[in-house]
């Protein structure tokens, strides 16, 4: 035994110390992919910035000639994105410079370049709103299309980091993540750059590595010139000309370092384990490969760093396992010495006893567990040679209690949820429970007991087709003594209708002979019905029933076939979604996708697989359809969308179609022609859908309200006139005139209740207020009437700045705004009241005078009191 024992312990130890190297390594590897992993997340931080931001540029959603809400921008991005961003900055193709940054004492400043600063950088302190305050430092001149992050973005045209440089201000290397940005009409704006330091990346590294005790490098694949370090080793080295010289790996002067990088490029390997000049190492060697950056991290956990406590504590349960063993024998030796004697003792009571001496007993009785055995033998006994002298008694007593069993068996049974049924081997049901009468819609056991259970409730199939015994498999099972179960039958209850359920049969086995069986089963039929639904909605998109992505790339697979050809592709994309969303709510966007589908379900046959793949992206797939035919059906879909609308949205979609007739083509390149296709269709039309897009929320707002398309005309014709008296050029005067007609195309939003009420005007009502930004949103979305957006947005805005939804004041509210407001409130003043006309347009005109200078330009007021004077 002792033998035994420590052959075990050695086995176990010398696997626990297999399974803590095992586990050692594991963690010194997650250690180094941690530090991998962050870095990427680091250099990953500048690129979200730029991806982020570039789109306010890129789409004019912020006005970098408004020097207020340009400075506001760029502060809020670098008080947003604390760490390891140092500044953020764009530069234009004339050389401008806008940004912000943060100083050596982390204060945030607004940095301006451009001609009010004779092209020096100027960096300014900033005040509690996030705007310029006082000058703090004056930097000198500074073009950015000199700088390696500008050239190196507009030379690839696209997203891109910056070759490593020397900061012009700063004492450090700088890395900067470029972002070209381009106008409508892909010309060069400027770029936006983020910039980081690699002291930032430095102190990283120190920090990730001083937590395992060991090191990490990162240097340039290509050049092997360092990029930071956790080890005390300058990367760079300022020069007397004022340049610097970079260091590469083989400067560092630690072999480990340049034996971890030989043995990655020998074999390939990532992770390793290298036995170093000290100690042994867990080595983790990743690339690190973004636009613009081919790095390499090199990081290290030295072995011990886990290894010495596992060890020591090894050490100590072993010693503690040996002294724990030498006791447990000096027992097991005082044991067997002390119990044999009585053991001795009780063995030959019990040969004995076995020989048909049933008066033989142990005579050795102690309180240990020997005397307890020794006791219940004794008992044993005696309870057997009263048994046998008493035996009839005890048969009877044993048939009561047999009687007793079962009908505790039969509570049981009736107990359980599942319903249970015995039968015979001619199925012929012997018993049954509660639970079994009740799903089967039975009210008592004679009307189950007795009866073929087959002919009962297993007789016909799902589709009304009978279902005979020889294919019962219950019955198969049972007769060849084997179990079996099933999920996918029919029983059928006492009213006639089936229910699905989920049954075990089994054999009765008595003397190694099959004489019957047990049947339990439960109602599945709810469970069934939701898997179906689970089942349709992880295939069907649950807004309009139609097959969704994940769906749609199965059918395509399953479609295409030769006997499918030829097979066309239709794609559809929703004219306005955006619009609708972005104006009347997701609720309305929904709406127009339903229709939408409803449309293609419409247009398309019964096998053809039509499916959402996108937000308002669809993709029917046509089998043994050719190109005429497929013509066809786009030409049905475009007629149903052209008569559909709802509310103020008109349903239109960009369609484009091709067709396979070569089964060796791809159809991933069918599709694609068709996706082409629906964009040449989108472009073509992009005007007139727009334009119908525009006529029918007007057409909206004027059924609603016949006095608005009144008013509307009214304004249109008044700002013509005023602007000719302004003595405005011709092209002013048609974006006037088509501000004024279009200057409350954001009422649209506005219940009927409130266009028609006559209080709808009023300055204090909120809801009306919100008609300026929704019909600046709305106008800002088609190339058409994106030029008079921000007309339409001012044109409630007052003189002195009390006006809304901005509350500028004075030159800062555009001309034309200025004009509509004092022609829209003249023609609402002008419509109200029930007066001679005449009296109606001196207090219409009085009235604009008397704001003047408060709610309207005054020079427009004279001028417009003028015209209406002549």
């Amino acid at each position: 035994m002792l033998l035994a024992l420590m052959t075990d312990g050695v086995l176990v130890y010398s696997q626990w110390y297999k399974s803590a190297e095992s586990t050692t390594e594991t963690l010194a590897s997650d250690v180094n992919e941690d530090i991998s992993l962050q870095l990427t997340a680091f250099l990953h931080a500048p690129v979200h910035i730029n991806e982020t931001n570039s789109h306010f540029i890129e789409h004019n959603l912020i006005d970098l000639s408004d020097q207020i809400a340009r400075e506001k921008f760029f502060s809020g991005i670098i008080k947003n994105h604390e760490g390891a961003v140092y500044s953020v900055g764009f530069g234009t193709i004339n050389g401008e410079y806008y940004g912000a940054r943060r100083n050596t004492n982390n204060d945030i400043e607004i940095m301006r370049n451009d001609a009010s600063t004779d092209g020096n950088s100027m960096y300014y302190s900033i005040t509690e709103d996030m705007t310029a305050a006082d000058l703090a430092v004056k930097a000198g001149p500074f073009d950015p299309r000199t700088r390696e992050w500008y050239q190196a973005a507009a030379a690839f045209s696209k997203p891109i980091f910056s070759p490593v440089y020397k900061h012009f201000v700063m004492d450090d290397l700088t890395v900067s993540a470029a972002w070209p940005i381009y106008d409508d009409t892909n010309t060069l704006r400027g770029v936006l750059g983020t910039h980081i330091l690699l002291s930032e990346i430095t102190a990283y590294l120190e920090a990730a590595a001083e937590k395992s005790n060991g090191f990490a490098v990162i240097f340039e694949q290509e050049t092997e010139e360092l990029i930071a370090t956790s080890m005390d080793f300058d990367v760079f080295t300022p020069q007397a000309d004022n340049t610097f010289k970079r260091q590469n790996l083989n400067d560092l002067g630690d072999s480990d370092i340049t034996d971890a990088y030989n043995y990655y490029l020998t074999n390939n390997e990532s992770q390793f384990r290298l036995k170093g000049a000290k100690s042994n190492l867990y080595i983790n060697v990743s690339e690190v490969s973004i636009d613009g950056i081919e790095w390499i991290l090199v990081s290290a956990v030295p072995a011990s760093q886990f290894m010495d406590d596992i060890v020591s504590s090894m050490l100590w349960s072993v010693s503690v396992s040996v002294i724990i063993l030498i006791g447990l024998v000096l027992i097991y030796y005082y044991l067997v010495r002390k119990l044999a004697k009585p053991i001795n003792q009780l063995l030959y009571a019990s040969s004995a006893f076995t020989a048909g001496n049933l008066s033989q007993r142990v005579t050795f009785l102690s309180k240990n567990e020997i005397g307890m055995i020794s006791s219940s033998f004794n008992h044993m006994a005696s309870k057997m040679q009263a048994l046998i002298d008493n035996l009839e008694d005890n048969v009877q007593v044993r048939t009561e209690e047999l009687n007793e069993k079962k009908e505790e068996l039969q509570l049981i049974l009736n107990s359980t949820a599942e319903g249970v049924y015995g039968m015979n081997l001619d199925g012929v049901c012997t018993f049954c429970n509660i639970s079994c009468l009740k799903q089967l819609g039975y009210d008592h056991h004679d009307e189950l007991i007795g009866k073929n259970m087959h002919q009962l409730i297993h007789h016909t199939q799902r589709d009304g087709s009978p279902f005979t015994l020889d294919k019962c498999k219950i019955s198969k099972a049972i007769s060849l003594g084997q179990g079996f179960q099933s999920d996918d039958e029919i029983f059928w209850k006492a009213d006639g209708t089936p229910i699905d359920v989920e049954y075990r049969a089994y054999p009765q086995i008595k003397n190694g002979t099959v004489v019957g069986g047990v049947v339990t089963f439960m109602d599945i039929t709810d469970r069934k019905q939701r898997d179906a639904e689970i089942e349709f909605l992880n295939c069907h998109d649950p807004l309009t029933g139609l097959y969704n992505r994940r769906c749609y790339e199965n059918k395509k697979t399953a479609v295409d076939t030769y006997e499918n050809l030829p097979l066309s592709i239709i794609f559809a994309d929703i004219n306005g979604l955006k619009m609708t969303n972005d104006i009347f709510g997701h609720a309305a966007g929904d709406s127009l996708i339903k229709k939408a589908a409803e449309i293609l379900e419409k247009s398309c046959r019964n096998e053809d697989v039509i499916a959402r793949i996108g937000g308002d992206e669809f993709i029917i797939l046509l089998p043994q359809t050719n190109a005429e035919n497929a013509d066809h059906i786009v030409s049905r879909i475009r007629s149903e969308f052209k008569s559909a609308r709802l509310d103020a949205i008109k349903c239109s979609a960009a369609i484009g179609y091709d067709t396979k007739n070569d089964i060796a083509q791809s159809l991933d390149e069918v599709m694609a022609n068709a996706e082409n296709s629906m964009y040449k269709d989108k472009t073509l039309n992009r005007k007139s859908t727009n334009k119908d897009l525009i006529n029918t929320i007007l057409d909206s707002i004027h059924l609603r309200s016949q006095r608005e398309e009144q008013h509307a005309d009214s304004v249109a014709k008044l700002c013509v006139d005023l602007g000719k008296a302004l003595s405005m050029p011709e092209s002013e005067l048609e974006k006037l005139e088509r501000a004024g007609l279009l200057h409350d195309i954001g009422k649209v939003s506005l219940d009927k209740s409130l266009l028609l009420s006559e209080t709808a005007y009023s300055e204090d009502m909120a809801g009306v207020h919100q008609h300026a930004l929704v019909g600046y949103r709305l106008l800002s979305l088609f190339d058409d009437t994106i030029d008079i957006a921000e007309y339409v947005y001012n044109h409630h805005e007052h003189w002195d700045g009390n006006g809304y939804p901005r509350g500028i004041k004075g030159e800062q509210i555009p001309l034309i705004s200025r004009i509509i407001a004092v022609t829209e409130v003249y023609d609402r003043i002008l419509n109200k009241g029930t007066e001679d006309i005449l009296i109606r347009k001196r207090n219409a005109v009085e009235i604009i005078r008397q704001g003047s200078g408060t709610h309207f330009d005054p020079r427009i007021v004279d001028a417009f009191v003028q015209m209406m004077q002549d």
